[in-house]
């Protein structure tokens, strides 16, 4: 499912972040005041754009009110960072990623609309914390450059049947490893060939990227 994305503050955070929402076929607006930033992300972008976003009405203007979320990553600008996530939540964007300098400023951003905070070098140390105690086997599977593992929202003709009836593997060569239930919160590993798919369930699927995009574009 293509998803609309604006990355505010294109740093090395901002960036990979967008780059990555690109090359996973998703619609990105890249925004920055430093033209230099702007042009790096160019090419990894469905639109790059030097612009204020401490200004509203440029933000509206962008369109990003049609955004189905926002990253906001102004490095050591808290003031900047605040005044953005309180203009896209008051324009009804309903998830809200911002990188905070410290908790307190965290606590601000949460109270201007910020659905989530993010702290990439304690969020990182934390992970790599958990993988040596506790290691994933998905994080040590080697992947070829044509396979992937990813998750999607169900396409429309998916909702309502089984994993039977889908015949995900003989018709695409593609398998539902897992999937997540958001109502109520649930996951399900592996889950049986009578699983029915709804319309608020997330699926991880393992297949070639071209397969992928194949369902995708359905």
């Amino acid at each position: 499912m293509r998803r609309k994305y604006a990355v505010i503050g294109l740093g090395s955070f901002g960036y990979w972040v967008a780059r990555t929402l690109f090359n996973s076929h998703q619609e990105t607006i890249a925004i920055d005041m430093d033209k230099e930033q702007v042009q790096k992300i160019n090419k990894f972008s469905s639109m790059a754009v030097i612009a204020d976003v401490t200004n509203k009405e440029t933000l509206v203007g962008l369109g990003l009110a049609d955004c189905d979320a926002a990253i906001i990553s102004l490095g050591d600008h808290p003031a900047a960072s605040t005044l953005a996530t309180l203009y896209l939540h008051e324009m009804g964007i309903k998830q809200i990623l911002v990188k905070a300098l410290d908790e307190n400023h965290a606590k601000i951003l949460r109270k201007v609309g910020a659905t989530d905070i993010i702290f990439p070098e304690k969020d990182m140390g934390v992970k790599v914390a958990k993988t040596l105690v506790s290691p994933n086997i998905l994080d040590f599977l080697e992947m070829t450059e044509d396979y992937e593992i990813t998750q999607i929202g169900p396409p429309p003709g998916f909702i309502g049947k089984t994993l039977m009836e889908l015949e995900l593997p003989s018709r695409y060569g593609l398998q539902i490893i897992a999937v997540r239930e958001l109502i109520p919160e649930n996951f399900i590993p592996a889950p049986r060939a009578d699983f029915v798919i709804k319309d608020s369930d997330i699926l991880y699927i393992l297949g070639r990227k071209k397969d992928i995009d194949k369902i995708r574009a359905l």
